[in-house]
């Protein structure tokens, strides 16, 4: 059967595998658990009606909202989350599991019927869940650019500052006069954008052209593609 199963006999077994094994096995799917609950937040916090770039799927005829018609909850993800806190409970038990009575108790017996087949029953739900939602997933490109036009350009004060320091300035002074600007226009409510280019004292150590490329998104997400080829295969 080993053989079958590709499985190798313990080297130094009593009349029981040792239980670190089950352990491992348990703080893995906890671990399996956990990421997929991060992932479930995220559209969870995403989907709110004040952010609104992702929704998880929803049925023609289903109900967000027993008593708010007008919901869409993200219940999926939320049952993921829930489901996440439950398979994390069993890694405690598993360990305990570990400490048996001159190597042979039956009290891991009892423990182990309930959290082995209940653990990985659970995270196959779970992946299959999670499949369904992400392949179903609803992005708003549209409410993503609105959010970051929300900032006014303040995101890119980091690329300014890098530029300053490049021109030649010290790091501190770039920051100063970087934060004192970003934050001036903020309190104002202006573009800083534009702001910048008004600037004079930036004006002298960056050109115009240099700033209108400092405020590129695009830059952001250059190496989007290589990224997904380095993690899911292909040609880089």
């Amino acid at each position: 059967m080993l053989k079958k199963l590709k499985l190798k006999p313990d080297k130094a077994a009593t009349q029981i595998v040792h239980r670190d094994r089950h352990a491992f096995y348990i703080a893995t799917l906890a671990l399996i658990a956990s990421t997929i609950e991060k992932i479930a937040t995220e559209i969870r916090n995403l989907q709110r009606t004040e952010i609104a770039e992702v929704e998880e799927p929803f049925a023609a005829k289903q109900k967000g909202s027993s008593a708010m018609p007008h919901k869409r909850n993200p219940v999926k993800s939320e049952q993921l989350c829930g489901l996440a806190r439950l398979v994390r409970s069993y890694v405690i038990p598993a360990m305990e599991n570990i400490v048996l009575w001159h190597e042979r108790d039956i009290s891991h017996s009892s423990v182990e019927r309930v959290i082995l087949p209940d653990a990985t029953t659970l995270i196959d739900y779970m992946l299959d869940r999670l499949n369904y939602i992400l392949s179903g997933l609803r992005v708003n490109t549209d409410k993503m650019m609105e959010n970051i036009m929300l900032t006014r350009g303040h995101i890119f004060s980091q690329r300014l500052m890098h530029r300053l320091i490049r021109a030649g300035l010290p790091r501190e002074t770039a920051y100063l006069l970087v934060q004192g600007r970003a934050m001036a226009s903020w309190a104002k409510g202006l573009d800083f954008r534009e702001e910048v280019i008004k600037d004079g004292e930036i004006r002298r150590y960056i050109s115009l052209e240099e700033i209108e490329a400092l405020f590129d998104l695009d830059v952001y997400i250059r190496y989007v593609n290589y990224i997904f080829k380095r993690v899911f295969g292909g040609k880089r």
